[in-house]
């Protein structure tokens, strides 16, 4: 339960620090508005289909009498419309980040100059960075999809399906959501994907105690517009204590040329 606190206390430090630094949080606002537009289209475009789409895949409900065909119907439209908002909230943030690739960077080496220490950096071209952001966005965005599919399945479930299964799928989206965000500083660090995941499933109290609330904040309409700039300083601040002392035991050694981190260099071959 202190590392839910913790995680939390985090996501707050994280608005707090963008506060004091008008500059950095006006500097993190144009990414998340282009992606807003984006997204904002394509979830209007999806609430106005959904009912033909549901009524395309259920041909066989056609005859139903009333008022079970409208009930039926109305559920699935509900279901759908939720997995799309689920999709949204995971994969804004990937979308945000690649769009905003230069100013997060820049902003999260801020957070860690500010903090004090070294400043990591990659010592990779900007172009290198971005299509490994790409690479590892796709891979969680996979899981998500698989995750997302399970639990809209599972929501078929009467109960479990109105109760458990919505709060299984916060979680994981605020799992995912909080890699995401720490990807930026650890990626620096020379940390990959598969090390991430597995730092933030050791620390998943950490994870969840970001994650879960920035998920929830982020379904009020222009709320991940506004609270992204402190989720990426809150996150950098997170990724510190992470990348401090990881499963071995040695911290992770940053900022080598070519060679971010001992022994394992951050490379697109896997």
């Amino acid at each position: 339960m202190h590392d839910l606190g913790a995680g939390f206390g985090y996501l707050m430090k994280g608005q707090r620090w963008v506060a004091r630094h008008g500059k950095w949080f006006g500097f993190g606002l144009l990414p998340g508005l282009v992606t807003l537009v984006l997204y904002a289209g394509a979830l209007v475009a999806l609430f106005y289909g959904a009912d033909d789409l549901t009524a395309w895949a259920t041909p066989f409900a056609d005859d139903w009498s009333s008022p079970w065909l409208g009930l039926f119907r109305g559920f699935l439209t509900a279901l759908l419309f939720a997995l799309g908002l689920f999709l949204a909230v995971i994969t804004f943030t990937a979308v945000t980040l690649l769009v905003g690739q230069p100013f997060y960077e820049s902003l999260s080496e801020a957070v860690d100059r500010a903090e004090g220490g070294e400043v990591p950096e990659s010592g990779l071209p900007f172009w290198r960075e971005l299509l490994i952001s790409a690479r590892d966005s796709l891979r969680i965005l996979v899981r998500v999809t698989l995750y997302g599919v399970l639990l809209f399945a599972l929501g078929f479930i009467p109960v479990i399906g109105q109760t458990v299964i919505p709060v299984l799928g916060f979680c994981v989206s605020g799992f995912f959501l909080t890699e995401e965000l720490t990807a930026v500083a650890l990626q620096r660090r020379g940390i990959e994907l598969k090390e991430r995941l597995a730092l933030l499933r050791g620390r998943r109290m950490l994870a969840l105690g970001f994650g879960v609330p920035l998920t929830l904040a982020f379904l009020v309409p222009l709320a991940a517009v506004f609270l992204m700039p402190g989720a990426v300083a809150g996150a950098t601040l997170m990724a510190r204590e992470l990348a401090d002392v990881p499963e071995g035991g040695e911290p992770y050694e940053t900022g080598g040329e070519g060679a971010p981190r001992a022994g394992a260099p951050l490379t697109l071959d896997k």
